[in-house]
């Protein structure tokens, strides 16, 4: 028996619907899971495996076609929730669920994405054929950004490969998923097959240490990453681990001047910054580091609201102790000597959220690789910016940069970009695209500090973290 360890009804709401981090009201409890409940999870999809991987591969497709149409169909209703209990506006919880729901929709390719590899008469009447099995349980650990997108990330695939599944999402936000395990239900997909546990740290160290759990994905902080890749692995089981990151956007002088302007605005501070690809460092080269000003003025029309308020282009932050935490990296900035171009820290909204954990648009500049404003990722509404002579120059800082995550130049020289894009060593690069995540018949290649593991999620490295390859040769 499947264990949907569902969430209890919402014992109070905030006014109007608005998100939690708006006013600081509890708007759900969660239970967090007993040890006998994480046991039975894992039991469940143990028993529920050697049926689920025995599905015709047709089968499972037909499950996704329909988990496909039940998300398209519920967008609004897992976007709503989003916006409720994570904090961002409609519009960017629409997008977290619209790029999760591309993955389910390439799990529909099954029938070519699990192809094995045969090779006739390599020897006298004798062949070998390779083929792509299935692990058994495998499991998620999803962070509080993208409540939608990350599961989707994990669990369609691995179903589709014939893998079961153990699901921990963010105690932060975890509504989405359970709608989602709704709709796993509607699908047809059979009980056992998917599982929820709720907790903290006893959770990650379960799901680290259980025998029966093959594979694990995390998507969230360094320290978390790092210590489940540890302890994972030492356990023998295959780990993927997206972690943190500091994407530079560079700036050439040749740029277009209103088109990057205007990406800078939106992929540095949509999300209130709290995305992993968010534009969270700008690199003005030579005559660019002119255009500050008006970036800056670009930056001030921004409407900081709760997220379900029309107009609103940046919600809340997820807690008290990240907008501490973020507004303690500004202030070190500030002591450092980086010049604050724009300061959200006291940024006005509505009386009804004063108790809300806003940020504003904030904008540091004469920023040294030195200072702890670069070193550390912020994760919010808060874009630092450095100035550098030339292209080289550029390509060295990044590159110097432990992570790996994304980067971006802007330039409409050709040339320029073809010099950045084989000279940079980050594992996801845009020309004149700020937020150069891939479509998910692609890898997501965050790289280096922002990536631990041997394959990464989606795409056919995400197929290979779900599979075994097993080799054959037969004799006529």
């Amino acid at each position: 028996m499947a264990r949907r360890l569902l969430p209890s009804k919402s014992i109070k709401k905030s006014p109007k619907g608005c998100g939690i981090q708006a006013t600081n009201e509890v708007v759900t409890r969660v239970p967090q899971s007993t040890q006998t409940e994480m046991e039975a999870a894992v039991a469940a999809a143990k028993e529920a495996y050697p049926s689920w991987s025995n599905t015709t591969i047709l089968s499972r497709q037909q499950t996704m076609f329909r988990l496909q149409h039940l998300i398209r169909s519920n967008m609004k209703r897992l976007a709503e929730n989003i916006t409720l209990e994570q904090g961002k506006t409609l519009v960017d919880a629409e997008g977290d669920v619209f790029r999760g729901l591309q993955v389910v929709e390439h799990a529909c390719s099954a029938t070519t994405l699990g192809l094995g590899e045969a090779l006739p008469s390599i020897a006298a009447n004798m062949d070998t054929h390779s083929y792509r099995l299935p692990l058994g349980v495998c499991a998620g650990i999803t962070p509080f950004n993208f409540p939608a997108m990350i599961p989707l990330w994990m669990f369609p695939l691995a179903l589709v490969c014939g893998n079961t599944f153990v699901l921990k999402p963010s105690e932060r936000d975890p509504g989405a998923a359970m709608i989602l395990m709704e709709l796993v239900k509607e699908a047809g997909i059979p009980q056992g097959v998917v599982n929820v546990i709720h907790g903290q740290h006893k959770a990650v160290d379960f799901i680290c240490d259980h025998p029966d759990i093959k594979a694990i994905s995390f998507v969230g902080s360094d320290r978390a990453g790092q210590y489940i890749y540890e302890r994972g692995s030492k356990k023998g089981k295959r780990v993927q681990c997206n972690m943190g990151a500091k994407n530079h956007g560079v700036i050439m002088p040749d740029a277009n001047k209103e088109h990057t302007l205007n990406q800078l605005v939106g992929a540095a501070f949509g999300a209130a910054g709290q995305r992993c690809m968010a534009l969270s460092t700008a690199v003005f080269v030579g005559e660019a580091r002119q255009w500050i000003p008006e970036l800056v003025e670009r930056a001030k029309k921004l409407k900081v609201n709760a997220g379900h308020e029309p107009g609103a282009d940046l919600g809340p932050v997820i807690s008290p102790e990240a907008k501490k935490r973020i507004l303690e990296l500004i202030q070190s900035g500030v002591e450092e000597g980086a010049r604050l171009e724009l300061d959200g820290r006291k940024v006005e909204v509505a009386p009804q959220y004063s108790n809300g954990n806003f940020v504003g648009p904030t904008i540091l500049t004469g920023v040294k690789p030195s200072m702890r404003c670069y070193k550390e990722e912020i994760f919010g509404p808060v874009l630092v910016g450095l100035e550098v002579d030339t292209l080289d120059d550029a390509i060295d800082l990044i590159n110097t940069n432990p992570y790996g995550n994304g980067t971006a130049i802007f330039t409409t020289n050709g040339a320029t970009a073809h010099t950045f894009t084989n000279k940079i060593d980050v594992g996801q690069v845009g020309v004149n695209v700020p937020i150069p995540v891939p479509l998910p018949m692609f890898s997501f290649t965050g790289s280096r500090a922002s990536f631990l593991g041997d394959s990464n999620f989606m795409g056919k490295a995400g197929i290979k973290h779900s599979k075994i390859l097993l080799a054959g040769i037969g004799k006529g």
